[in-house]
């Protein structure tokens, strides 16, 4: 269901003469995990072995809050939020019709961004989940004190009992105590799964069953996904091998993925955390940026044609069929001169446009391209895609000798942060 053609990269024949025993290590390392932070190498298995008890009742939870609001508050930040925001996005689009809104708080800490939310939802009813492991983590846990007291003081104990979640830890941690003090529902974000890894656990399932997403088709795109990459060689780990190879030997440092669906342009987010998070430590990684053309071809597309050489190389998402395709219509006096394109639809005008920028950028300006061929947008190919991702976010992480599941510079800024602001027990 993700094709990857490597003809437009330069290294085709690298790719193909690639070291097979040092993949098929890795592969064995990933499965059996054995390799750097194999504790975090539950979501391996995730698409067979989660939780099905579990599943079926955030179903029954998820149906019951979504007959009594209007706004879901996703309260999260990286993993605990991008996931839900990336596929919500992918399936139902940016304007969706569905009776539930969801709202993403807890990702900023932005005074006027927060009070913009309590302002649109005044008169709306609504409901809040709060995603954190350990609920300590600073911009979440002022959210959710803000717009918990919000619902509390609008709607009363009773009904804010019923319409908040905590996704949480199992047992431990100041959210669990708390939503168990209060009387939440809890669901579990299981210790061997980190939050960019953690998209199909109860950490976005929940958030997207609300907003009426089939989680049971995210699943079994997930598991399709898992069953195709269970072999040595495949597609995400020759995507793995040539961005290694565009990065280490031909000292490219910097991967810009591309979409030409703005649906999409969340689920850019998602990877440049998923690859940013896991490589970017020891002095290494590539640098994961992301553009959506044919938007920034009118922006950043004369830096990318003409501008500083020998940085960026581009992964295509191309999608293969929309959800919808429309015409272009034909008018009688043809004033714009656009009257030529009506005997193809947008997304075959889309499709072209691949095509010639893709010409232009590796034949004009000499950037490697990998093409990455989606076969559609919808809930199995989410599930799909993620996991693939994922594998292939492990391979190159392996590949590069790092630990892809921790992030130990992320504390830093925090450490600075805490001892600004005057936190107890910070020096």
């Amino acid at each position: 269901m993700i094709n990857t053609n490597l003809k437009f990269s330069g290294i085709e024949k690298e790719v193909k003469q690639f070291d097979k025993n040092k993949v098929s290590n890795i592969h064995k390392m990933i499965h059996e995990k054995s390799g750097l932070g194999n504790e975090f190498l539950g979501w391996v298995d995730w698409p067979e072995t989660f939780n099905k008890a579990e599943h079926d009742r955030m179903k029954v939870v998820a149906n019951d809050l979504r007959s009594k609001i209007d706004v879901l508050l996703v309260v999260g930040i990286g993993g605990s939020y991008l996931g839900a925001r990336a596929a919500d996005e992918m399936i139902r689009g940016l304007y969706p019709t569905d009776k539930v809104e969801l709202i993403y708080v807890g990702n900023t800490m932005s005074s006027t961004y927060t009070q913009n939310i309590l302002d649109y939802i005044k008169n709306k009813e609504f409901g809040i989940v709060n995603v954190s492991k350990s609920g300590t983590t600073t911009e979440p846990g002022i959210a959710f004190r803000i717009f918990e007291e919000f619902l509390i003081n609008t709607k009363g104990n009773d009904v804010a009992k019923s319409r908040i979640v905590a996704v949480t830890d199992k047992s431990r941690g100041a959210l669990k105590e708390m939503a168990d003090a209060k009387g939440y529902e809890t669901f579990v974000i299981p210790d061997d799964i980190g939050g960019r890894f953690s998209v199909t656990t109860p950490v976005g399932l929940f958030a997207l069953l609300v907003a009426g997403v089939d989680t049971d088709a995210i699943m079994r795109g997930a598991l399709k996904s898992k069953k195709d990459l269970s072999k040595e060689s495949n597609d995400a780990y020759q995507y793995a091998i040539a961005r290694y190879l565009l990065h280490t030997e031909k000292k490219y440092s910097s991967e810009m993925l591309v979409s030409y669906e703005l649906q999409l342009q969340v689920f850019t987010e998602w990877w440049k955390q998923l690859f940013g998070e896991s490589e970017g430590k020891d002095g290494k990684g590539l640098l994961p940026t992301s553009c959506i053309f044919s938007t920034d071809l009118h922006s950043l597309g004369q830096f990318i044609q003409d501008g500083t050489k020998n940085i960026i190389f581009e992964s295509i998402i191309r999608v293969k069929k929309p959800q919808v395709d429309i015409n272009v219509p034909k008018l009688e006096n043809d004033l714009d001169g656009l009257n030529y394109l009506t005997k193809n639809s947008l997304h075959k005008i889309n499709n072209i446009a691949i095509e010639g920028v893709i010409d232009a950028h590796v034949n004009g300006a000499q950037i490697p391209n990998i093409v990455l061929e989606f076969d559609k947008m919808d809930d199995e190919m989410f599930g799909y895609a993620t996991y693939w991702f994922m594998k292939a976010c492990a391979m190159s992480a392996y590949l590069l000798g790092i630990n892809p599941f921790d992030q130990p510079g992320v504390e830093v800024y925090k450490k600075n942060m805490f001892k600004l602001l005057g936190k107890p027990g910070i020096k």
